[in-house]
């Protein structure tokens, strides 16, 4: 059971990390149907700009859908809105973090906004951004 929205507090904090490996790229593409040549390890574009192919944006998003739903709240939750911008790229084989911190509650709409930053295994920050969270649960069922 996860947190409810009285549960919750501005300042409160919660992170995951992962290991993006080309096994994600592969099945992202594959679910996606985006191969575009820059996530693609045999492909030679990527090498003019880059020193490993990019991860698509979509699996570091999932990173962060992954601390919401398991850890703040931890429970059933719609998305709304999401707002990131991309600073860096994230190559096959960096370690991401994904940071989430609660930065407003509004309790008559069961709204969570919550400030979002992703760095890799260098602490250099990756994303930053924030989403806001429709919470199911108002009370303890």
């Amino acid at each position: 059971m996860g947190l409810t929205i009285v549960d919750m507090h501005m300042g409160q904090k919660a992170s995951l990390s992962r290991i993006f490996t080309e096994e994600d790229v592969k099945a992202c593409n594959e679910l996606t149907k985006d191969f575009n040549p820059v996530y693609q390890p045999d492909e030679e574009i990527w090498k003019r700009r880059y020193s490993k192919p990019v991860v698509p944006g979509l699996l570091t998003e999932g990173l962060i859908t992954q601390v919401i739903s398991r850890k703040i709240p931890g429970g059933p939750c719609i998305l709304l809105q999401k707002e990131f911008v991309f600073y860096r790229p994230v190559h096959i084989g960096d370690e991401i973090t994904a940071e989430i911190e609660v930065i407003d509650i509004n309790t008559k709409r069961n709204w969570v906004t919550q400030k979002v930053t992703c760095f890799n295994q260098e602490g250099t920050e990756v994303l930053k951004g924030q989403v806001v969270i429709l919470v199911q649960a108002n009370d303890r069922e």
